[in-house]
């Protein structure tokens, strides 16, 4: 009898390992439609920004879907280490404006004013070491990039932040977070103030960027390099060092993001007023 029940186990076992093996894609990687999401055998989850197979041109429906995309990857523990990249010439650096609706309308700004905050907990809450591949320009949400453990970029990659102050609104969605802690308090109002181009090189010299590769197939080789390097870590001691890492940056994000996002609304809101009354005043 105890033979049987341990023949059955076994069997049961296997069928559960085969039946596992056979669902090795999680459904969330093909549910959101400008991310591409592979991993590798040994649990390297590539992330690319893309739409169309091209770079990516950020939506409002992208806004909303990044908050449950980047909670399933920190969620799936499957996920060993974590590369973000873009796709072509390009990291992030299109955004459809329109898409994002009326952003004038406080009611409509208090859906983006949730997203812009939760994407970001949930990007900073990724509980393996993130390695970011800038691949190209890095204009829009450049903050994706600097939630990063590790920054590689091309040598023709850069860093801007164009549609804020393009629009006229305040830079408030994390990027003023981010880039204070990444370069300082005055060179990053710097940044935001003047629209900088900061470039693969001089992001370099900053202490932002690890590495500058010579063309993107040198990137993409050398972010798998150093993934499969971060394996080598015993696994617990690779997690909790980016969980260490990352909570100052959580801990900031909390703190400054609604307010930013805000004051931000609040600044669009303006733009409108201002329209009205120069057309009244005709």
């Amino acid at each position: 009898m105890f033979l049987k029940k341990s023949v059955l186990l076994a069997a049961i076992v296997a069928s559960s390992i085969s039946l596992k093996a056979q669902n090795t894609t999680p459904a969330y990687f093909s549910r959101f439609d400008h991310l591409k999401m592979t991993r590798t055998a040994d649990g390297i989850l590539e992330v690319k920004f893309t739409t169309n197979n091209g770079p990516i041109v950020f939506t409002g429906k992208d806004h909303h879907d990044f908050v449950e995309a980047f909670s399933q990857i920190a969620q799936d523990r499957d996920n060993k280490i974590v590369i973000l990249t873009g796709t072509g010439n390009e990291f992030f650096a299109q955004i459809d404006g329109p898409s994002l609706g009326d952003i004038t309308n406080p009611r409509e700004w208090d859906k983006t004013w949730w997203e812009g905050q939760q994407s970001l907990q949930n990007l900073s809450s990724i509980g393996v070491p993130v390695i970011a591949a800038v691949n190209g320009a890095a204009t829009v949400h450049s903050e994706y990039a600097l939630t990063s453990d590790i920054i590689l970029a091309s040598n023709d990659a850069y860093f801007q932040d164009y549609p804020h102050l393009t629009f006229g609104i305040v830079p408030g969605d994390g990027i003023q977070t981010v880039w204070k802690r990444a370069i300082g308090d005055y060179r990053s109002r710097y940044f935001l103030y003047t629209k900088q181009k900061i470039s693969a090189s001089e992001a370099k010299s900053m202490g932002v960027v690890a590495e500058v590769l010579p063309n993107n197939e040198a990137l993409n080789k050398r972010a798998f390099e150093l993934a499969k390097k971060l394996l080598t870590i015993p696994e617990l001691t690779r997690r909790h060092m980016r969980t260490m890492f990352a909570d100052d940056l959580r801990k900031d994000l909390l703190q400054q993001v609604g307010y930013g996002l805000a004051v931000e609304g609040i600044s669009a809101t303006d733009l409108k007023v201002a329209a009205e009354e120069k057309a009244k005043n005709k």
